[in-house]
């Protein structure tokens, strides 16, 4: 039996990257806006680039937000940099809007005496054990874009962190919902065996 992973389409991400990157690995996908489609799916991936409160309007306006809401439980969910900042509760990005709820907490603009946007490689701290990272050794790099960062209400949740002047969270995980606010489509070997990892959760 074909597992397949839907990768959200709301308007807001980068879509082509993932895409080739779970092509690669043999993993089949359906790029899709679709709520049907998304319930028919095995997995689900949510991508996302730009600002928070686009996105969230974005998701609500198209009913997407409900579809991921009751899809969460029942299926694996990763959410990708913006994809992992929607599954928190809120975000003060812009103006005060509300996430998914997915993971309890808020999203934040970093407090860094370093530029921003975190434009680059850094390496990931492995805190709380989790099959996303199964195979990687501590310290392994992956590929950063962003300014704001997730602060979940539960350190449990957190899965990963890395280290842009204060400690910062780069992956969380609750419930079979994962969030990677690295790109692990644009970070080399490492990422290609996280997405190896989130295509094998639903086998």
């Amino acid at each position: 039996m074909v597992r397949r992973t839907a990768i959200v389409d709301y308007g807001v991400g980068n879509l082509k990257s993932v895409t080739n990157a779970m092509h690669y690995l043999g993993l089949p996908t359906a790029v899709t806006g679709d709520p049907g489609e998304m319930e028919r799916a095995d997995a689900i991936l949510l991508p996302g680039v730009g600002a928070f409160p686009d996105a969230a309007e974005k998701l609500r306006t198209t009913g997407l937000d409900r579809v991921l809401l009751a899809q969460a439980g029942r299926k694996p969910i990763l959410g990708i940099c913006l994809g992992m900042q929607l599954l928190f509760d809120e975000s003060e990005e812009i103006r005060p809007s509300k996430g998914l709820g997915l993971i309890p907490g808020r999203v934040k603009r970093m407090e860094t005496e370093y530029k921003l946007p975190h434009i680059g490689w850094n390496s990931l701290t492995f805190q709380n054990q989790s099959p996303l990272f199964r195979g990687l050794e501590a310290g392994a790099w992956v590929y950063f874009v962003h300014t704001y960062c997730g602060v979940a209400a539960d350190e449990r949740d957190v899965i990963a962190r890395t280290d842009y002047g204060p400690s910062v969270a780069a992956a969380v995980g609750r419930d079979g919902v994962y969030g990677c606010q690295f790109h692990p489509e644009k970070s080399g070997e490492v990422g290609l065996q996280i997405l190896r990892n989130f295509g094998e959760l639903n086998r």
